[in-house]
């Protein structure tokens, strides 16, 4: 090839890989932002008395909650939602909580429902309002925080794996619909696009340097070898969005983790980790999980130890109620927005 020919081509390589580099912040922020979906029904709706609360976040911002209070009851189950959805949205989940005798305490992450905005969203900011919001409960609330448990849907399960590896007030995590690896994750959201492969490589080291972490230091897939706690993996087998495959190799991952530990430090990590299949069950399918809260009940029970949990009821009324509107509202979940 003559000399000029290879000069115009290395430089059109350049400048198409410095065009995709001014572009790709611009596109990250606007393609990943999270949509803010209204929230539409309160849980005087359901019969619930609550107390709307506000819970200080980091960067000053603060979070928007509910508070449902159990007469004399020590344990809390603390709620957070998924990418673009609210805690309306996980109300039919909480409602079989707090009807078994349980605190539930519910919140909008940043930039979602009524929370204050933020310069973006992501599993590790998911994790910090969490963070925030369990502090907030054992500084305000101390009788009613002597146990916590933690139910998270997709990113909000996500970031409730990744804060109880070092949150030792989290005694479970109930994990909905968790996405094994946000790399695969951003992978499938990408695939959607006519990119290039190096443009695709790019956009995940841009997300990866704005979010602060490796996709690999927040991915459930091998942050479930570092929790301390019971889990419980619940996941829908008509899933669209996050394939069940994920849960199940998520599931995998505790089960080997659980049986590496011995006696010593790390020990109990990963050992106790189930998996719940829900029939029919796509992605945002909040009335289905709903239906089979039973299962959730008896993990607090038989897994976290929480004797003393009454059975529940009417949930058939709850989805006629609630359908076709019961479900989490999360449509994309990715790390960063």
């Amino acid at each position: 090839m003559p000399e000029a020919s290879t000069t115009s081509l290395l430089l059109a390589f350049a400048l198409a890989i410095a065009i995709a580099a001014a572009l790709i912040p611009v596109g990250v922020h606007l393609g990943f932002r999270a949509p803010r979906t209204p929230k539409t029904l309160l849980p005087s709706d359901l019969g619930l008395a609550y107390d709307p609360v506000d819970i200080p976040t980091v960067r000053g911002r603060s979070l928007a909650g509910w508070l449902l209070r159990a007469p004399d009851a020590g344990r809390t189950v603390v709620v957070l939602h998924g990418w673009g959805s609210n805690s309306a949205l996980m109300l039919p989940i909480a409602l079989p909580l707090r009807r078994a005798g349980l605190n539930v305490l519910l919140f909008d992450a940043r930039n979602h429902g009524a929370s204050d905005g933020d310069t973006f969203s992501s599993l590790p900011r998911f994790a910090e309002d969490l963070a925030q919001a369990i502090a907030w409960l054992k500084r305000e609330h101390p009788a009613m925080a002597r146990e916590i448990a933690v139910v998270g849907h997709s990113v909000g399960a996500g970031a409730a794996l990744f804060e109880a590896t070092r949150n030792p007030a989290i005694g479970g995590v109930i994990s909905i619909a968790a996405f094994a690896d946000p790399d695969e994750l951003t992978d499938r959201s990408l695939a959607r696009l006519p990119l290039p492969r190096f443009v695709g490589t790019l956009i995940k080291r841009y997300v990866q340097w704005v979010i602060g972490h490796r996709f690999e230091e927040i991915a459930p897939i091998n942050t479930i070898a570092r929790v301390p706690c019971p889990v419980l993996l619940v996941h829908g087998d008509a899933d669209r969005t996050v394939p069940i495959d994920d849960a199940r190799r998520i599931a995998a991952a505790g089960a080997r983790a659980g049986a590496g530990h011995g006696s010593g430090a790390g020990a109990g990590a990963g050992r106790n980790v189930r998996l719940t299949e829900i029939p029919g069950a796509d992605h945002g399918s909040a009335d289905k999980i709903e239906a089979h809260a039973g299962a959730l009940l008896r993990f607090l029970a038989e897994d976290c130890g929480w004797s003393g949990l009454r059975a529940t009821g009417a949930q058939g009324q709850l989805r006629r109620q609630l359908a076709p509107a019961a479900r989490t509202g999360e449509t994309r979940p990715l790390p960063a927005a």
